[in-house]
């Protein structure tokens, strides 16, 4: 959860680079509460207010965490345009975001595995 709230906390944050860990835990947490507030929103029989609501809370952040993520292996974060390209640009960008760090400092920063090994330390 902490890799989470680290990632939310620097939603405005669009330089520098995102671990592998930060990056798929936030991704991980994000989608279990998107399940649990459709489950909720079912049973309840809403019609998806609150879905729309957190969609667009989180929609900035999870952008600024695939962009640092992008940087972390090296790459511009303009290839997350790639999303618009429907099936292929999103398999393509799932494969860039497998792919592990860049060694040592790159253009964009330093390589925060070196900084740090959780969000506390």
């Amino acid at each position: 959860m902490e890799w989470y709230l680290k990632v939310m906390q620097n939603f405005l944050e669009f330089s520098g680079r995102a671990r592998r860990t930060e990056y798929w835990m936030f991704v991980v947490v994000n989608f279990g509460i998107t399940l649990a507030i459709g489950l909720a929103e079912t049973m309840v029989g809403m019609p998806g207010t609150l879905s729309s609501l957190y969609t667009l809370v989180v929609l900035v952040p999870t952008i600024t965490v695939g962009i640092r993520r992008l940087h972390d292996t090296g790459r511009s974060g303009l290839w997350m345009l790639l999303n618009f390209l429907p099936v292929l640009g999103t398999l393509i960008l799932l494969v860039f975001f497998v792919f592990d760090s860049e060694e040592g400092t790159n253009e964009y920063g330093p390589n925060p595995k070196n900084e740090e090994s959780f969000p506390g330390a």
